[in-house]
């Protein structure tokens, strides 16, 4: 028995389209073309294909009308009219495809796809594309990267793409331009990471190939607006250590030392907030940024957003995360719990530092936590373990303190002995899946 869904005849033909036209097409897509009721496309799309159409049939110009192209799609068949809709090259790849199926039903469409430009673009470049990472960064404008820009910024997938793969193929927009997407390889420490490759106006007579170019000369150059670009690595991806790393990886405040959450109290803190690769994070007192900079490399499909009140440690926790090669992590100056309003609902907190506002920090973060999500905070003074315990008790959420206290060796003489760190708290609490949220009274903190 076959179990496949049966063809509809009258299905809407999704045609992949290249700029050299009707050049591009194969005897069966120009054929559905020509006898097309109605053609759906592009205004740039349907001019360079009107020749093409039968005398009397209605076009659609979809340009800033996505939503409405199902409709049009749907009347056409019950009017038992031949459909077309023109797409750029694969329409399955970041094109219409998907949108219409997940709007229409699947059986409804007849995909012809075309070579991608992407591919177009390989084939100038002679670069090798199977194991390439396709981005599209074909987004609003949202303004010159800058580093430490949160989730919403039209560039932040690419940022994250770069420090995870060897080979990227992107679309681009008309603000994400080659000459932006330049500028934030250099922001990110990259430009000497990449090579890039713009491809211009593809199969077009001005059709131009910049085939190396560094990130430094393209953040100089202006490129046409109908583009793509090529980046692959000209040294291996580095491979840093993700968990665990020495005290002495993170910069701290001289002469005095202390404000970094040591190795040993680290190790077990990230342990206890229980991390995803896409792990929504809050490093409150973020001290030197070790504790938060450390989970952001823990979850690369995440992002960490940390806040620090004293100047001299935010500076500190900048360097920091400029030397750390990582994209997912806001670093703000700021005295907690202000600003937090702002932030994503996270799956971890960890609280280092509070400001002389931890009873009301507390409820905070438990009434944003989401389900099944951690609160850690590490303390050394019996005060604020009191003032945490006696919160937690009263909001009547589940909670647990462990204490540790780590000794390392120190030289003495030709021999060794053991020097005791101070010993530390952790705290630690959470909202079960499935939990109801703490019933927690409204407070007003003062930052």
């Amino acid at each position: 028995m076959n179990d496949l869904p049966s063809q509809d005849p009258n299905r809407c033909r999704v045609i992949g389209v290249l700029d050299d036209g009707v050049a591009s097409l194969g005897a069966t897509a120009l054929a559905h073309l020509r006898t097309a009721d109605v053609v759906i496309g592009g205004a740039r799309t349907l001019a360079l294909l009107r020749h093409a159409l039968k005398p009397g049939a209605v076009t659609h110009d979809l340009t800033g009308q996505l939503k409405a192209v199902p409709g049009w799609v749907r009347a056409a068949r019950e009017a038992h009219q031949a459909c077309v809709v023109l797409a750029t090259g694969d329409p399955l790849c970041h094109g219409i495809a998907p949108y219409l199926a997940q709007h229409l039903c699947l059986d409804a469409l007849d995909i012809l796809p075309n070579l991608s430009t992407l591919q177009l673009a390989c084939a100038r470049v002679g670069l090798a594309w199977q194991d390439a990472r396709i981005v599209s960064v074909h987004a609003a404008d949202a303004g010159e990267w800058q580093r430490g820009a949160p989730p919403s910024h039209g560039l932040y997938a690419l940022a994250q793409a770069l420090r995870a793969e060897q080979r990227l193929l992107l679309l681009t927009g008309p603000a994400n331009s080659p000459d932006r997407i330049a500028r934030l390889l250099l922001a990110e420490g990259l430009g000497s990471d990449f090579h890039m490759a713009v491809a211009e106006n593809l199969l077009q007579a001005n059709e131009q190939v910049h085939a190396q170019l560094s990130p430094a000369e393209a953040a100089r150059m202006r490129f046409a607006e109908l583009n793509v670009v090529l980046l692959w690595r000209t040294r291996p991806r580095p491979q840093p250590v993700r968990f665990g790393l020495a005290d002495s990886a993170f910069e701290q405040r001289q002469p005095e030392k202390g404000l970094i959450t040591k190795q040993e109290v680290r190790a077990v803190s990230l342990a206890r907030l229980q991390l995803r690769a896409d792990s929504v994070v809050w490093d409150i007192g973020a001290g030197s940024g070790s504790v938060g900079l450390e989970a952001a490399r823990l979850c690369p499909q995440g992002h960490v957003f940390a806040i620090e009140k004293n100047e001299a440690d935010h500076a500190i926790a900048r360097r920091n995360h400029a030397a750390f090669g990582v994209s997912n992590y806001t670093l703000r100056h700021g005295k907690a719990p202000e600003g937090l309003e702002d932030w994503p609902d996270p799956d971890a907190v960890f609280v280092g530092g509070s400001g002389g506002e931890l009873a009301g920090l507390i409820g905070q973060v438990l009434r944003r936590l989401r389900p099944g999500g951690r609160l850690v905070m590490n303390f050394v003074t019996l005060e604020n373990l009191a003032t945490a315990t006696q919160a937690l008790q009263a909001i009547g959420a589940e909670w647990d303190v462990l204490q540790l206290q780590a000794a390392r060796s120190r030289p003495i003489l030709h021999m060794h002995r053991m020097a005791a760190e101070n010993p530390v708290w952790l705290v630690c609490a959470g909202v079960g899946h499935g939990q109801t949220e703490p019933q927690v009274a409204e407070e007003t903190t003062h930052g």
